[in-house]
């Protein structure tokens, strides 16, 4: 059985070094539904630079032995401002407030035995010790009768709810990416999710 052996903060040259590996993960795991997601590293690349840059960023990853086989990032939503500020117009919150609680990408075989967890814990600790009074991350909403939708999914509104996040009425981002066998992105609304530290 494919076992998690460990999860750590990355820092410095392990987190360096672990980037081309937590952009390969994205594009495996992100290439599921419900996100599709047609991905290529040099724009992983191009992202995962952000966490590199900010000294405020977070990146967790989950270890088979050496092997990289989950990772999780955040950072200030301020850092992400060009994409998502304009979803929370309106809406009472200062994004000032919050920290964003970006992917978690974990491979299949070592789903179910707390990663999930241990990587929101590590991530809200963090803005925690940040000064952080609210998190926030965002999932996508695909229509009910897509046809890609396998029929054994099961969403994580109930996994996200026991951690106390809860679904923020109106503020959805617009975000786009090029959907498997898409001609060119298109854009995709995503549900943003906040709990209180």
């Amino acid at each position: 059985m494919a076992e998690v052996s460990d999860v750590r903060v990355l820092t410095g040259a392990a987190l360096t070094d672990a980037l081309d590996d937590v952009a390969r993960l994205r594009i495996e795991v992100f290439h599921a539904w419900p996100y599709l997601y047609d991905g290529d590293l040099e724009y992983e690349r191009n992202y995962l630079q952000a966490y590199l840059d900010s000294d405020k960023a977070i990146v967790v990853g989950a270890f088979e032995g050496d092997t990289l086989v989950g990772a999780s990032t955040g950072a200030p939503l301020t850092d992400h401002a060009d994409d998502f500020a304009a979803a929370f117009d309106g809406s009472g919150l200062d994004i000032n407030d919050i920290f964003y609680c970006a992917e978690s990408v974990l491979l299949p075989p070592y789903r179910g035995q707390g990663v999930g967890n241990k990587f929101f814990d590590l991530r809200e600790a963090h803005a925690r010790a940040l000064g952080y009074p609210k998190c926030a991350f965002c999932g996508v909403q695909r229509p009910a009768d897509h046809p890609a939708r396998p029929t054994d999914y099961r969403p994580l509104d109930a996994f996200w709810r026991a951690r106390g996040y809860e679904p923020l009425p109106d503020v959805v981002a617009q975000f786009s990416w090029k959907d498997i066998g898409g001609k060119g992105e298109t854009l995709k609304p995503l549900q943003f999710w906040i709990r209180d530290l």
